[in-house]
């Protein structure tokens, strides 16, 4: 979701995914094109060549005798494109764990001569000619690779065959959520004039201030702080708490705009720093820190920050909030990472036998989020107790979790949950990383939002000092990016008010009509869905796997 500012680690693995992804092989002296027993080989001497110059020599000219004048100057200049790949933090970021699974990946479909798995190589070549001057080339690479390289044809057109089911997949899905959206906003009872009701993109009434704490968790030998947001003058009896986790590589700043839209509504509104996979430790990590982009223990301590949290607030409540707190039915949203950190709040466990069941499927490259969610097979595999049974409801943007938690572990959580997707987001696909999720949930009330063209990040508000750490690693490709701060402000407070405050009277704003309503003016476009379309759903997709007969591709997504 675009309103969303930084999940800027799964966005490096998304970088370096594309950039990987898009090499074509070779090798110190020839590069090896395999299908089967074919083999067709290439020496690199004619592609310097044809760089320099655009020589064609007897070599290459069998490959390129069929392109037109226009493809072979755009293969030329594939070859030569400086990419200013910062070398350290390119060697630190494929040291990871992340970075070896792209690299794992990378080495099925680009081996060394023989087919042995060429992921060293890949890191070695990649490192050395970002060392070039002018910055990384693909030409480059392919003289630093230190063997022949093996293009294995077989495993990139199971590659290709994935990636464009998946495509497929993902216009279904928002081909279909468009359509089952507008059934339900003809069906939605009763039929309102949103026009003569309250805006909730507006500000409230109430004014409010802002304090930083500092927290020491003895138990776990965790400090951390938290951004705080009070409303002042609030005369409710209770006062509603809401509880927000942050992405990965992210910080509670990054926040603030939906604290203070809940704050000027009477919210109290507390947002904790997660320490293991924010955006210190990510910036320690490029510095050389951290050998991983995250600790594989913050799946235990970011539900646990949550927590201690609501606990603090319980020992402040009486003194400073004169024991107004509604602290036995919190509200909580997250993004991300911080959208599993939510899910296990409410309930979801984690179903190790699933997780490494998909971390194994051939592929896995392709979604970037089981990069990340593949780092929990590093826990002790037991149960985990993470449910905080004060949270009374949860929003879930973009959240990592499918491969986690699967149908069983989401079919615990049983309280209400909106689930937010990007239509274009690539770092949690919706196909994979919400589409299932919804289904499983064992709520009865669950709702799931699509913004239409959204992505996972709002790129345009990227603070600076991250932003140059991005761009000192690779090229940062700026999507473009309308605020819809205020849209998503709207959803979040009406769905609080039910079901976090109990104020039923916000219920309309929740009915797919409402997502059509606020998107009438130029801007971004929600749809939203309920529990009464998830048969709709499911046939949907049942449909979509007989027509396109892809038994082998489904695998990943099942």
């Amino acid at each position: 979701m675009k309103m969303i500012k930084k999940y800027r680690a799964s966005f490096i693995v998304g970088i370096f995914t594309s950039i990987l992804c898009s090499l074509p092989v070779r090798s110190a002296e020839r590069i090896i094109f395999t299908f089967g027993l074919l083999k067709l080989s290439v020496p690199v001497s004619s592609l310097e060549n044809y760089a320099k110059d655009g020589t064609i020599d007897p070599d290459l000219n069998p490959y390129l005798k069929d392109f037109s004048t226009k493809d072979k100057e755009e293969f030329r200049t594939l070859l030569t494109t400086q990419l200013p790949l910062n070398p350290v933090m390119t060697s630190r970021f494929l040291n990871s764990d992340i970075g070896e699974e792209i690299l794992v990946n990378l080495g099925k479909a680009v081996t060394i001569e023989g087919g042995i798995n060429g992921k060293y190589a890949l890191r070695g070549a990649i490192v050395q000619s970002a060392f070039d001057k002018g910055g990384f080339t693909l030409l480059g690479f392919l003289q630093k690779f230190p063997t022949n390289i093996e293009f294995s044809g077989e495993y990139l057109l199971g590659l290709y065959q994935q990636k464009s089911f998946i495509d497929r997949a993902s216009q279904m899905l928002s081909e279909k959520f468009i359509e089952f959206s507008a059934l339900e906003a003809k069906s939605d009872l009763p039929q309102v004039d949103f026009s003569k009701l309250k805006d909730l993109r507006q500000l409230g009434k109430y004014s409010y201030s802002k304090e930083i704490w500092q927290l020491n968790d003895t138990k776990r030998n965790r400090q951390f702080y938290v951004l705080v947001f009070k409303p002042k003058d609030s005369p409710e009896v209770k006062t509603p708490v809401v509880v927000i986790s942050h992405g990965l590589s992210s910080k509670p700043e990054d926040f603030s705009d939906i604290a203070e839209h809940l704050a000027s509504y009477g919210y109290v509104v507390a947002l904790p720093q997660h320490p293991g996979s924010d955006d210190k430790y990510l910036e320690d990590m490029l510095s050389g820190y951290h050998r991983n982009v995250f600790d594989f223990n913050e799946f235990v301590n970011r539900p646990l920050d949550i927590s201690y949290v609501i606990d603090e607030l319980e020992r402040r409540n009486q003194k400073e909030f004169g024991g107004k707190l509604n602290l036995s039915q919190v509200g909580a949203i997250g993004h991300s990472f911080g959208g599993y950190t939510v899910l296990a709040l409410a309930g979801a466990t984690i179903d190790f036998n699933k997780l490494a069941k998909d971390c194994g499927k051939p592929y896995t490259i392709l979604n970037a989020a089981l990069l990340l969610e593949c780092r929990a097979l590093d826990l002790p595999h037991q149960e985990y107790h993470l449910q905080d049974k004060r949270i009374a409801s949860v929003i879930g943007l973009n959240p990592v979790n499918r491969s986690l938690f699967g149908p069983t572990g989401l079919a615990n959580v049983t309280i209400p949950v909106l689930l937010v997707s990007g239509s274009h987001d690539r770092i949690t696909p919706a196909v994979f990383e919400q589409g299932a999720s919804f289904l499983w949930l064992g709520s009865s009330k669950k709702y799931w939002m699509m913004e239409q063209g959204g992505t996972h990040v709002d790129f345009s508000k990227l603070d600076s000092g991250i932003t140059s750490s991005i761009e000192e690693i690779g090229i940062l490709e700026v999507p473009d990016s309308a605020s819809i701060d205020k849209e998503f402000n709207a959803f979040a407070l009406a769905f609080n008010e039910v079901y976090t405050s109990g104020n039923n009277k916000y219920l309309p704003y929740l009915q797919s009509s409402y997502g059509f309503y606020i998107s009438k003016k130029k801007g971004p476009e929600f749809r939203i869905l309920s529990e009464k379309s998830q048969d709709k759903i499911i046939e949907a997709i049942l449909k979509f796997r007989t027509d396109n007969n892809m038994n082998l591709q489904w695998k990943m997504m099942d």
